[in-house]
C-alpha cells in the first residue's frame, strides 16, 4: 500500500511563500505602460497649453514668418533685433505722476515703432502696410490712466524722426511737415497715420533722386550748377509729374520721376546752353527745396 503524501507545516509553507520571486500580473504591466503615455502627453499637452497662454507660440510664429516677409541676409541677427523691439502692448511703468517714467515709455515706443517701419521698403505694400499697422498699435498702447490711441503730438514727433533719420534737409521736409501733421491732442485714424508714414518715406527717396540728379550737373570744383541747367531739369521734372492729383499714391510720383529718362534731360540740357541769358550759379539746397516742392504740391494736407 503506497505511503500517503505528508503535508508540510504551515510554518515552513510560509517560508518557501517568502522565497518565491513575487512576479506582477501581466494586466499590470500594460496599467503601467498606459499611464506613463498618457502622463507624458498630458505634460507635452501641459507645456503646449503654457506656453500658448503666455503667447509664446503666436509671437514665435509672428517672428518666423516676419523673417519669411522681410527675408533679411543675416535672419539670427535680424530675430534678436526683433525680439528686442518689439512692440509695448501693455506697458507697467509711467502714468500720472511718474512724468519721467512716461517720457521713456514714450521714447522707447518710438524707437519700436521706427523699427517696424523701416523693415520693408514702401515699394513692397503690403508688407509696408502690416508694419505701419503694428507701428501705430505699439504708439496706441494705453497705459493706466490713457485711453488706448494715437495723439497728434506723438504722429507729428515720429513724422519728425523718420525725416530725420533720412537724412534730409530741414528746410526741405519742413513744408511737407506742415501739410500732414495733426494737433496735439487730436485722434490720428490708423488711414492718416499709413498715409503721412508714406508720404514721408516718399518724399526721403525723391529728394535723394534729385540729389543724385544734382551731382550730375554741378561743378565738382565749385559743388553749384548753372542756374540755367538746373531750372530746365526742374521744369521738365514737373512735367513729367502731369498735372494729375497724385494725393492717394505718393508712390507714383517715384514712378514719374523715373520717365525723366536720358533724352528728355539731353533735350533740357541742349534749351538750356542756348540760352541767352548769364549764367548764374544754383546751389545744391535750392535745387532740392525746389524738387521736393514738386512733390509736396501734390499732398494732400490732413483735416
Amino acid at each position: 500500500m503506497a505511503a500517503l503524501p505528508v503535508p508540510l507545516p504551515s510554518a515552513k509553507m510560509a517560508a518557501v511563500e517568502k522565497r518565491r520571486p513575487a512576479v506582477a500580473p501581466a494586466a499590470n504591466f500594460a496599467d503601467s505602460g498606459r499611464t506613463s503615455v498618457s502622463q507624458a502627453a498630458a505634460a507635452a499637452e501641459s507645456e503646449e497649453d503654457f506656453l500658448r497662454q503666455l503667447g509664446v507660440t503666436e509671437m514665435l510664429r509672428a517672428a518666423l514668418l516676419k523673417v519669411l516677409e522681410t527675408r533679411p541676409e543675416e535672419p539670427i541677427a535680424f530675430l534678436a533685433h526683433y525680439f528686442e523691439n518689439m512692440g509695448l502692448r501693455s506697458p507697467t511703468n509711467g502714468g500720472a505722476g511718474e512724468p519721467q517714467g512716461q517720457l521713456l515709455l514714450q521714447q522707447q515706443r518710438l524707437g519700436r515703432a521706427l523699427w517696424h517701419l523701416r523693415l520693408a521698403h514702401h515699394s513692397q505694400r503690403t508688407a509696408f502696410n502690416n508694419n505701419v499697422s503694428v507701428a501705430y498699435e505699439c504708439l496706441s498702447a494705453s497705459g493706466r490712466k490713457k485711453k488706448p490711441g494715437l495723439d497728434g503730438r506723438t504722429y507729428s514727433e515720429l513724422l519728425k524722426r523718420v525725416c530725420r533719420d533720412g537724412g534730409a534737409p530741414e528746410e526741405v521736409v519742413a513744408p511737407l511737415l506742415r501739410k500732414i501733421q495733426c494737433r496735439d491732442h487730436e485722434a490720428v485714424p490708423l488711414g492718416i497715420f499709413r498715409a503721412g508714414m508714406l508720404s514721408c518715406f516718399v518724399l526721403l527717396e525723391f529728394v535723394a533722386r534729385a540729389s543724385a540728379l544734382f551731382q550730375l550737373l554741378e561743378d565738382p570744383g565749385l559743388a553749384v550748377a548753372d542756374r540755367r541747367v538746373g531750372q530746365a531739369v526742374l521744369d521738365t521734372l514737373e512735367g513729367a509729374l502731369g498735372t494729375g492729383d497724385l494725393a492717394a499714391t505718393p508712390t507714383h510720383y517715384l514712378e514719374a520721376g523715373s520717365r525723366l529718362g536720358p533724352d528728355s534731360l539731353a533735350r533740357a540740357l541742349d534749351r538750356a546752353a542756348t540760352g541767352r541769358r548769364p549764367s548764374v550759379p544754383m546751389a545744391r539746397e535750392e535745387f532740392l527745396e525746389k524738387a521736393a516742392a514738386l512733390f509736396i504740391a501734390k499732398v494732400k494736407p490732413v483735416g
